[in-house]
C-alpha cells in the first residue's frame, strides 16, 4: 500500500540529499546518461520486453540524468508483471511546492494493473517544487525530461507505446496541459485535475487531435473556475473553448449529471471531457478522505481517469 500522508513542503532536505548522491554515482557511471535524442512529439519503439524486474508490486525511487540535471521519479510496476506483456504507462505530475511520493498517495494509480511513474519537480524560484509553464517554474526544461523519462523505462520495461498516458494536479495539471501541446504524438491522453494553465505554458500547437479529461471545482479558490486576470489564467470555460477549437469539435458542450453536483460536459465530434465538480475546492476528488481534504468529493477521480486512459491510445 502507499505510505501515510507527507506535507507539501517536506520535500527538501531528503531530496536534495538524493540528488547530490544521484550526481556522484553518475561521475562514477552508476546512472545512464540522458537520452537527449528522445522524440518529444512521435511513439518510440519500445526495447525492454523480455528483461526481468526486481521490486514488482511496490514503489522504487529511481534517478535519471536529463538536460544536465539529476532527475528524480517514483516508479510502481504491477505485482505480477509479465515481461512478455506490454503494458500502460500512467504519468502522474504533483502539484507547486508537492512531492512525488505525495502525489502518489494522492492519486492512487499505484496498484492498478497499469506502470505507474511519478516525476519529481525540480525546485523553482519560489523554492517550492514546479513544473515547467508556471512563473515559478525552475529554468529547466520539463518537456524534454518527460521523453528522456519515457524513452529510458521503454528501454528497460515492457510499455506499450500506444498506452502512454499524462495525468496531474494543480501546477502538474497545467504541465499536463503543457504536454498535451506539445507532445500529442507520443501521448494518447491527458488529464488534468484543478489544473493551473498560465500562460507561460507558451503556444498550443499540438500535432494531432487531443484525448483530454478536465476535472475543476467550482469552489477552487487557488486555481478560481472563473480564472484569474491578474495571473494570465483563463477562466476553465474559455480554456476548454480552446481545446474545442483545435480539436475541430462539431457542437457542443452536451451536458449530463449523473451525479449529485457533478456536471459531465462533452463536446460531440472530439475526445474532449469535462467534470464540473459544484462546491468542490482545489482537490484532486475522492470519495474518501485524502491528503487534500477531508471531505469527501461526490466522485472518484482515479477510476474515471482510468477508464478514460483505456479507451485511447496513439494510432
Amino acid at each position: 500500500m502507499i505510505a501515510p500522508s507527507i506535507k507539501e513542503d517536506r520535500m527538501s532536505g531528503r531530496f536534495r540529499a538524493v540528488v547530490a548522491a544521484a550526481a556522484a554515482m553518475m561521475a562514477l557511471g552508476a546512472l545512464p546518461a540522458s537520452a537527449s535524442e528522445s522524440p518529444l512529439d512521435r511513439a518510440v519503439p519500445t526495447t525492454g520486453c523480455g528483461h526481468a524486474v526486481s521490486g514488482a508490486g511496490a514503489t522504487t525511487v529511481e534517478h535519471l540524468s536529463s538536460g544536465g540535471v539529476e532527475r528524480e521519479y517514483r516508479i510502481y510496476v504491477p505485482a505480477g508483471y509479465n515481461p512478455h506483456r506490454q503494458y500502460p504507462l500512467v504519468l502522474s505530475f504533483h502539484g507547486h511546492g508537492r512531492t512525488a511520493q505525495y502525489q502518489e498517495q494522492l492519486s492512487e494509480f499505484s496498484g492498478s494493473d497499469v506502470i505507474a511513474v511519478y516525476p519529481q519537480g525540480v525546485t523553482g524560484t519560489d523554492g517550492k517544487s514546479a513544473w515547467t509553464g508556471a512563473p515559478y517554474s525552475a529554468p529547466v526544461d520539463d518537456v524534454r525530461f518527460t521523453a528522456d523519462l519515457l524513452t529510458s523505462l521503454q528501454q528497460r520495461l515492457c510499455v506499450d507505446p500506444q498506452r502512454i498516458y499524462a495525468a496531474g494536479k494543480s501546477n502538474g495539471g497545467g504541465f499536463v496541459g503543457v504536454l498535451a501541446c506539445r507532445m500529442a504524438g507520443r501521448i494518447a491522453a491527458f488529464a488534468p485535475v484543478s489544473g493551473a494553465f498560465y500562460p507561460q505554458g507558451g503556444a498550443c500547437e499540438p500535432s494531432r487531435k487531443v484525448a483530454l479529461l478536465d476535472f475543476h471545482g467550482t469552489a477552487d479558490t487557488t486555481i478560481p473556475y472563473a480564472g484569474n486576470p491578474a495571473k494570465g489564467l483563463p477562466s476553465i470555460p474559455d480554456w476548454l473553448s480552446g481545446w474545442a477549437e483545435r480539436d475541430q469539435c462539431v457542437a457542443g458542450p452536451v451536458s449530463t449529471s449523473p451525479v449529485h453536483n457533478v456536471v459531465i460536459q462533452r463536446w460531440p465530434g472530439c475526445s474532449l471531457v469535462h467534470y464540473r465538480m459544484i462546491g468542490a475546492g482545489h482537490v484532486w476528488p475522492s470519495t474518501h478522505p485524502n491528503a487534500d481534504s477531508e471531505t469527501p468529493s461526490a466522485l472518484d477521480a482515479t477510476p474515471v481517469i482510468l477508464q478514460f486512459f483505456r479507451a485511447h491510445r496513439l494510432g
